[in-house]
């Protein structure tokens, strides 16, 4: 190389020195919206938690006695099974799938465990064990059809809870089990309709606040599992599975086998509904009406809740809020004095609302 060459090599890294190596970076003032869409996209039971708390003021200062202790005991109470049927509603949708059998499995299961006793002279406890697995063995069948024939999960539920149904009403001939006789023959069936009173006043008959064992139930099965989608290796699979399956199976998650884990583990949440059921309401009815309407009402709590529809997004924290929202606008609608239909008026516009939500929040991945 030329001493001339070797001059200008020297001079140019000469004046390199010292230099900056970043590359040029541009950065664009967040504005106030974007940044609540990017929260929003971070906690995704906030939206029904906010919808909450102003539904539960504008109640307050509506209805006088609405913040009575009692008011809001019953609340829990008339939620507890709609909050279990929507903790295997949330495992299912968090898929990008959803289930239609979930009433139809809690009322066979219902009808199982009391026929169990009353039909075939089976202690109390063990027809429960087997009408939680029978419970989980219809939804590990929804599991199986959905996971290894890769049917569509709304038309697999959609035919399984035509089935269930049916077969509920056949084999119980549409028997009713009284209150009476379980009262007096399976007290363990109605388990979960004891309650706790809490501020009873021993001079005063009937007084103080009741809840239910079953609320008790929905609260700390709605606690496992929010610790177990957020904090264990299955539930990341589950989120994976639903976020997009086939990223999950690349990265070594086996989808197949979650979803058949996903849909059996909310046929047992369903029977236990079951159970709890038949405390609820002291009989054990073929003809209850969770059956028809526990899927429409689980699928409510999960889109009130912020439950994305397409998977992989949601927590069961924002069910539990979605499930009181529903509770506390039908209480408070109730003393306020308004007509019925109003309920469902609102709780419609409330799921287009969390829908609409949904779809702006999702932007942000994009």
């Amino acid at each position: 190389m030329s001493n001339d060459a070797k001059s200008v090599s020297g001079s140019y890294e000469a004046g390199l020195a010292g230099a900056a190596e970043t590359v040029a970076e541009f950065h664009e003032p967040e504005s106030l919206l974007k940044k609540l869409q990017h929260w929003l996209h971070q906690t995704p039971s906030a939206v029904p938690m906010i919808v909450l708390v102003v539904a539960l003021v504008v109640f307050g200062l509506l209805a006088s006695n609405f913040f009575k202790a009692a008011t809001l005991s019953t609340i829990l109470q008339q939620i507890a099974i709609v909050g279990i049927l929507g903790c295997a509603q949330t495992i299912v949708v968090l898929t990008a799938g959803i289930d239609l059998s979930v009433g139809a499995i809690a009322v066979f299961s219902s009808v199982l465990m009391g026929q169990m006793t009353f039909r075939y002279g089976l202690p109390a406890e063990l027809s429960i064990v087997i009408g939680l697995i029978l419970g989980t063995a219809m939804g590990a069948l929804n599991g199986v059809l959905i996971a290894r024939l890769k049917l569509p999960p709304f038309i697999v539920t959609l035919g399984t809870w035509q089935i269930l149904l049916a077969s509920n009403f056949i084999y119980s001939a549409n028997e009713t089990i009284r209150s009476s006789d379980i009262e007096a023959q399976a007290p363990a069936l109605q388990l979960w309709g004891k309650d706790v009173v809490f501020f009873a006043d021993a001079a005063v008959k009937n007084s103080g606040v009741k809840v239910l064992y079953a609320v008790f139930l929905m609260i700390l099965l709605v606690a496992i599992m929010a610790y177990v989608l957020r904090h264990t290796a299955w539930g990341r699979h589950v989120y994976a599975t639903g976020d997009d399956p086939g990223a999950a199976e690349l990265a070594g998650v086996p989808t197949k086998k979650v979803l058949i884990q996903v849909y059996a583990l909310a046929g047992f949440f369903c029977a236990i509904a079951g159970w709890v059921m038949i405390g609820r309401f002291g009989s054990v009815s073929p003809t209850a009406s969770t059956g028809q309407l526990g899927n429409i009402q689980s699928i409510t709590a999960v889109v009130i809740g912020g439950i994305s529809l397409f998977g992989g997004r949601g927590s069961i924290v924002g069910m539990f809020f979605g499930a009181l929202i529903v509770g506390v606008f039908e209480m408070g609608l109730r003393l306020v004095g308004t007509d019925p239909q109003w309920t469902f008026f609102l709780i419609g516009v409330l799921i287009i609302f969390a829908v609409a939500v949904d779809q702006w929040i999702r932007k942000v991945a994009g």
